[in-house]
């Protein structure tokens, strides 16, 4: 991966430790060039902390105000204009990197690529796209999972055709099969949004199996899973604490059940495996589809793993130019006027 990625550096909750360390290990382990984005003097005590960092291809650029967790997103997007979020989507926008990563506030992170990048044409709002694993081995996306807390019928229609063509470019899945997140799968099922988006899903050049329950996320049958942001992110983290709970309490019960030496070890490499399939730090960030770059957000717990598979997942981004088709996508639908908010 030739990719230049930049990083924001000061975003997550023990900035810039996580990024440093996972620049070094996305670089040594694909080649990706990382420009570490913050206040140079802070990120270079860091790094001079690591000596497997020389040789790699590592810069820094400058930028001297920071956007916390704590700040309101538009106006500290508005107000900190020096800050690491918005120099480091201004990197993407005069194409000094392929795409930007940021462990920071979700929603300035949101707000700042919308207004230095823009929409693609036909995207009245981006979403975020998160991917996990399923019982049988393959992988599921769900978006939207906090970009869009109020959606119209218009908004999970673009969702889906955004949702399908990221999913098929990313897995190599020909027809991905496409659900609509609801209370039952009936098609009369859900509230007045899922109802009128059914309807329009339906008229869409997809492979649209209906609606999916909650306990379809996991069960591999569907592939991509459409929803707005609040029954999303609800959905997202109530599964990432489900895993937490399941990791934790198969390592307390094989600890307390197993006492030969033998068995000790193979039942810890198979649970080292079970936490591994587990670990939503394997998949890296989730893209914010719908913009005029690539973008990719990631939880501020992130550590060092997530951090290095989020800069791995936008260098494929960009790799697959999925922006483009998305784009083209959107373009060749007969229905598009079905995509257009009207309102």
């Amino acid at each position: 991966m030739p990719s230049v990625i930049a990083l924001d550096a000061m975003g997550s909750d023990r900035a810039p430790k996580p990024e440093i360390e996972g620049a070094i290990q996305a670089s040594r382990h694909y080649g990706v060039r990382v420009l570490l984005v913050g206040p140079e003097p802070a990120i270079r005590a860091e790094l001079t902390r690591y000596p497997a960092a020389a040789g790699l291809p590592i810069d820094i650029v400058h930028a001297s105000e920071v956007i916390t967790m704590d700040d309101k997103a538009v106006q500290a997007v508005r107000a900190k204009r020096d800050s690491s979020l918005r120099v480091g989507v201004r990197l993407v926008r005069d194409g000094r990197a392929a795409g930007f990563v940021t462990a920071g506030n979700t929603g300035a992170a949101m707000a700042t690529a919308k207004m230095v990048l823009g929409a693609i044409p036909g995207v009245d709002r981006p979403a975020l796209a998160a991917v996990f694993p399923t019982a049988i081995g393959t992988a599921a996306s769900l978006l939207d999972v906090g970009a869009n807390v109020d959606c119209k019928p218009q908004n999970l229609a673009q969702f889906a055709v955004m949702g399908e063509i990221y999913f098929r470019s990313m897995f190599g899945t020909k027809r991905p099969r496409v659900g609509l997140l609801s209370i039952g799968e009936e098609e009369t099922k859900g509230n007045e949004l899922t109802r009128e988006a059914f309807q329009l899903l339906k008229q869409l050049p997809l492979n649209f199996v209906g609606n999916v329950e909650g306990r379809d996320l996991y069960n591999g049958e569907v592939d991509v899973i459409v929803a707005d942001g609040f029954v999303g992110n609800v959905a997202l983290k109530t599964s990432e604490g489900v895993a937490n709970l399941v990791r934790a309490t198969l390592k307390e019960t094989l600890k307390a059940t197993i006492t030969r030496q033998v068995g000790y070890l193979l039942s810890r490499s198979a649970f080292a495996d079970f936490k591994k399939r587990l670990d939503h730090t394997e998949y890296g960030g989730a893209p914010l589809l719908g913009v005029k770059g690539v973008c990719f957000i990631t939880h501020g717990s992130s550590n060092a793993n997530a951090i290095k598979n989020a800069i791995r997942v936008a260098a494929e981004f960009s790799e697959h130019r999925i922006n483009d088709t998305i784009e083209k996508g959107l373009a060749g639908i007969r229905a598009a006027a079905l995509l257009s908010n009207q309102a």
